[in-house]
């Protein structure tokens, strides 16, 4: 069976674009062939900074004839029925069509449409040029004649005036080959505005202009590779990687990896030369933080470390895409140049941003605000940042504003969590100080760690600074927790003064679109709730945030200087779209969805979830301890025993209550009549008690275990007793007594969601 070779060579495609659009490719290039009658073995798709390739391995060189019977009106239907018939199948006239009896619906027409097969390079050519026009890149660009006004020219080529091509960057080449693997090839020509395919490609750009005729993809590649094109992007990171560290291990030194960085600069070369720089050791004196995402951020290197693993070393690894005759002294030299300049840059915006401020007078009203010592560098940043009104979002107010809030969500939250309330006042206002800092204005990633180095230079207690970093933390399911109680007090503050905002402006995720990543804020909440084991009742803290009730915290200093909460602030720094019900009950479902996440991630069954968590429950942890009892529990003989005795009452209480049938609003015990049903009662009665009892102490298996004890009685009150009697009197008692069952296990989960 025949295969593909199909190349699309431009200049250059942004790094962090190419595996997204191979891939691309790769998709619709099959589904394009695939709804055409094609079959194929496999696909597989390659990328450098130059090229997309595709090569599809054991193609149908034809498509499947195809037959299609198009049913239509009776031959007694109105003429217009006809022609709309006929219109549809492509026929000319009913004398096309034939003429089938039905015993019962009598004579109709069907339209036989035969469409033979076609060849694979006919499909080939005809859908290709459709999927490169309206491939989607991210963005792209107008090239080519049509780009131009008609009747203009530019290097001796005329503007056509009509709609440009649109492609990530000028395509200068296409290759489109097909053929079996051993027999000769063909050229599959189509053209994209003055663009020719064909069996012609070219090689590096500086190592090997020259052209090069290619017939199928193993000679493709293996062209290439002489031409000083790697056309493997994973074999491009793998020797980038080796050899960085061989380099490195040579110098005495050890590569400090990255596989972003190694996963943009794979997409930069298309053959890897690794080099090492060096600058002076004086800028050693940077925090390495900084020095890392200045040289990984301006010149694409990778910076290293002494084999001992303490600091940074003041050698870097650069990668280029030549293999230069000097042995790469001029690229080291260039690059070494730059490099310097910029840690200069950074080391002046960390050395001012340790000293005053010039305006230090126009600050003292902030300063006073948040009780701010303007002799401390941070300090002076946090009233910087208040006395300039700097906007956190058009409808939320200002970052003071947002500070103010935080500051007294966390005064709330610090006894809950266990923290000093001090640490966790002084943290909460020195939190965002950083954003006013050089360094993090140069390099917005480094926000919240500037804040802790700034924080320990001033003499900030080491709690109070890792929490000034933490306070973002964790950024997603895989990063860490704060480090301690004063982090994850203002971490949980800063996350849910972002959530209840957004909400209370109805400013909420929609479908895959989260500009705010209110989903991450959320799901980090939860992480932190339920791997710290914190109880919060989510839905008090929310009454606390919202604006427009008395009651929201704020915190004024003492005059000891230490924080003590003010309850009388109303907060009215942003509106409430909507009532506060709506908001309050909206948001707790969204923390649900999240913590529904978390929890199936973990493990747990998705039933077993919606078994135990009701609209209003508020505290995630104990949702989530009940969730693991459950799960402990069901698999047992005691567990089969409660899901078994629930189920069976609750069914046949629900499909009662669904007609209508008249429900006891409680037990009489003088119309319990028969053995059966007045063991159930008094086994239900003590299994309630006894559940209750567990669950006051929180301990939930106990309490299903107490539950598990109505199977028996309720077996027996099933074989013995007729629940739907014909007195009604005695029916709505019964029923009751099912009620009391379904109430009494209800209090650890709703069975009924349970499958099994």
């Amino acid at each position: 069976m025949p295969d593909l070779l199909l190349e699309l060579r431009s200049e250059e495609i942004p790094a962090r674009m190419q595996r997204k659009a191979a891939g691309d490719l790769k998709k619709l290039v099959t589904d394009a062939l695939v709804d055409a009658g094609l079959t194929y073995e496999g696909a597989r798709e390659y990328w450098t900074p130059r090229r997309l390739t595709l090569d599809i391995r054991g193609l149908t060189a034809r498509s499947a004839d195809q037959r299609e019977e198009i049913k239509g009106p009776s031959t007694k239907a109105p003429e217009q029925a006809v022609q709309g018939f006929l219109r549809k199948a492509g026929l000319s006239s009913v004398s096309e069509a034939q003429v089938v009896s039905d015993p019962k619906k009598g004579d109709f027409y069907v339209a036989i449409i035969s469409r033979p097969g076609r060849a694979a390079e006919e499909i080939i050519a005809d859908v290709m040029p459709g999927i490169i026009r309206t491939f989607p890149w991210p963005k792209s660009m107008r090239w080519g004649a049509a780009s131009m006004p008609k009747g203009a020219r530019f290097a001796g080529v005329e503007g056509k005036g009509s709609e440009s091509m649109r492609w990530v960057r000028p395509l200068q080449s296409i290759v489109c080959v097909f053929g079996p693997e051993h027999d000769e090839t063909q050229v599959i020509p189509f053209e994209i505005d003055g663009v020719t395919a064909g069996n012609v490609t070219y090689g590096h750009r500086f190592h090997a202009p020259e052209p090069i005729t290619v017939r199928r993809f193993d000679d493709y590649v293996a062209s290439l590779e002489k031409a000083k094109v790697m056309l493997d992007a994973e074999r491009r990171k793998d020797v980038i990687l080796h050899d960085a560290r061989d380099l490195a291990f040579a110098n005495g030194l050890e590569l400090v990896e990255d596989e972003g960085l190694l996963e943009e600069v794979s997409g930069l070369v298309e053959w890897p030369h690794v080099l090492m720089g060096e600058f002076e050791r004086e800028y050693l004196e940077i925090p390495f933080e900084i020095i890392r995402l200045t040289i990984k951020t301006n010149q694409k290197c990778f910076v290293t470390r002494p084999q001992s693993g303490e600091g940074l070393s003041n050698h870097f690894i650069l990668v280029s895409n030549i293999q230069a005759k000097d042995g790469g002294k001029e690229i080291m030299h260039g690059n070494g140049k730059v490099v310097r300049a910029r840690l200069s840059d950074a080391k002046h915006f960390w050395t001012r941003d340790q000293g005053d401020l010039p305006d230090l007078e126009t600050l003292r009203t902030s300063a006073e605000k948040f009780n701010l010592d303007l002799a401390k560098p941070l300090d002076q940043r946090m009233a910087k940042l208040d006395a300039l009104n700097v906007t956190f979002h058009a409808k939320l107010g200002t970052q003071g504003e947002r500070v103010r809030r935080i500051r007294g969500l966390a005064a709330h939250l610090a006894p809950i969590v266990g923290a000093d309330p001090a640490l966790v006042d002084r943290a909460a206002v020195l939190a965002k100080a950083d954003l006013r800092t050089e360094a993090v204005g140069e390099f917005p990633e480094l926000q919240g760690l500037m804040g802790r180095r700034y924080a320990l230079l001033q003499g900030e207690d080491a709690s109070v600074a890792a929490a000034i970093e933490d306070h973002w933390k964790p950024n997603g399911p895989s990063d860490r927790l704060p480090e301690d109680k004063v982090g994850l007090t203002v971490a949980l503050a800063d996350k849910l003064d972002t959530l209840v905002g957004f909400w209370a402006i109805d400013e909420k995720p929609t479908g895959s679109k989260d500009p705010f990543a209110l989903r991450r804020a959320a799901l980090g909440i939860v992480r932190i709730l339920l791997e710290r084991k914190l109880r919060l009742n989510l839905l008090q803290v929310f009454e606390k945030a919202l604006p427009g009730r008395s009651g929201a915290p704020t915190v004024e200093a003492s005059e000891g200087g230490s924080a003590v909460e003010d309850n009388s602030y109303i907060n009215e720094t942003f509106p409430v779209v909507g009532g506060h019900a709506d908001v309050v009950a909206d948001l707790l479902s969204f923390f649900h969805d999240r913590l529904k996440v978390y929890l199936r991630d973990m493990g747990a069954r998705h039933d077993l979830i919606d078994a135990v968590l009701t609209p209003e429950a508020d505290d995630l942890l104990m949702v989530a301890r009940r969730v693991e009892a459950l799960t402990a529990f069901i698999t047992s003989e005691d567990g089969k025993n409660l899901l078994a005795g629930t189920k069976r009452a609750v069914q046949l209480l629900a499909a009662e209550e669904k007609k209508g049938t008249v429900v006891a609003d409680g037990v009489a015990d003088e119309l319990l009549k028969l053995d059966a049903e007045k063991a159930l009662w008094a086994a239900v009665q003590t299994a309630s008690k006894e559940a209750s009892e567990a669950i006051a102490k929180e301990d939930f298996r106990s309490a299903m275990e107490a539950l598990s004890k109505l199977r028996a009685p309720v077996d027996r009150f099933f074989e013995d007793v007729l629940v739907v009697d014909e007195d009604v009197v005695v029916r709505a008692n019964r029923l009751a007594l099912l009620k009391a069952i379904r109430e009494a296990t209800g209090t650890v989960a709703d069975f009924s969601k349970i499958s099994g």
